[in-house]
């Protein structure tokens, strides 16, 4: 029978070890992200997608900020638990530049379906972003099972989003 100790530092040692000005530079940079992409989507929401026909699933307007808020919290803590392995790793890197090319693909977006008011390529857009979402949890996963399973809700959203976004294509 293990003794008290050895069980406790085996806890200990599974636990994520998390920088916390790392991880605070990580949610910064993701809800940055979404900043950019409110400068796009804000003006539009209460003009132009106001204007377009909608399905019947389609959220209230309000419900989108604190989704975003969140799920870019998620993806700070995700991509900080990547990056607290260990920078050298060239796996850790790769799957930080594939996070990396995801959050720009999350910025596209808003960019292009509410700044050029452009549905049809967004919708050929979220496919990319919802397609390197997969990948980058593919990747994360192999290093830290954690930080995949927190991109999860946001594949999820992704998911739901681009179903509105066909939606909105083949409704307006």
């Amino acid at each position: 029978m293990k003794s008290y100790q050895q069980q406790n530092s085996k806890i200990i040692s599974m636990k994520e070890k998390i920088n916390p000005f790392n991880l605070a530079i990580f949610i910064l940079l993701c809800e940055m992200a979404g900043l950019i992409g409110s400068i796009f989507t804000i003006p539009a929401t209460g003009t132009w997608y106001a204007e377009l026909n909608k399905p019947s699933f389609s959220p209230p307007n309000w419900v989108f900020g604190p989704v975003w808020v969140a799920l870019y919290a998620l993806m700070g803590i995700s991509a900080c638990l990547v990056f607290s392995k260990g920078w050298k790793n060239k796996k850790i890197k790769n799957a930080i530049k594939t996070f990396s090319l995801q959050l720009i693909l999350n910025v596209l977006w808003s960019i292009i379906f509410f700044g050029g008011k452009n549905p049809f390529l967004a919708l050929v857009e979220i496919i990319i972003l919802w397609t390197a979402i997969f990948v980058t949890i593919k990747k994360f996963n192999e290093i830290s099972k954690t930080a995949g399973n927190l991109l999860i809700p946001y594949l999820a959203w992704v998911s739901f989003a681009a179903i509105l976004n066909l939606s909105i294509v083949l409704m307006n």
